[in-house]
């Protein structure tokens, strides 16, 4: 790690850890800049080990690929067009998700 680098991790780790803290302290109605924080510090990020998330098309959907523990992350509309796409497993998962 280049210098500086090191304070700059240790500096986003510190403000995401107060923020959190905050949120769970009971305040779980965040101010808009705080979300609008919370986003950056975690958007296109992986939330098994916090690497960088890579877009991949396949077919009609495309999937966020950590590139580190390659993890495959689906928003809810690209797990509902792989379930349009196939039958059997898949969609009795999805419809046991909608009913919980």
């Amino acid at each position: 790690m280049k210098p500086g680098q090191t304070e700059d991790l240790h500096l986003r780790e510190y403000k995401m850890n107060f923020h959190m803290q905050k949120l769970r302290q009971g305040q779980a109605e965040a101010t808009q800049t705080e979300k609008c924080f919370l986003k950056r510090l975690h958007w296109m990020r992986c939330p098994k080990c916090g690497s960088e998330l890579t877009c991949e098309r396949h077919g009609p959907v495309e999937i966020d690929v950590c590139q580190a523990c390659r993890g495959v992350w689906l928003d809810a509309t690209d797990l509902e067009a792989i379930v349009a796409a196939e039958s059997g497993f898949l969609r009795s998962c999805l419809h046991a998700l909608q009913r919980s």
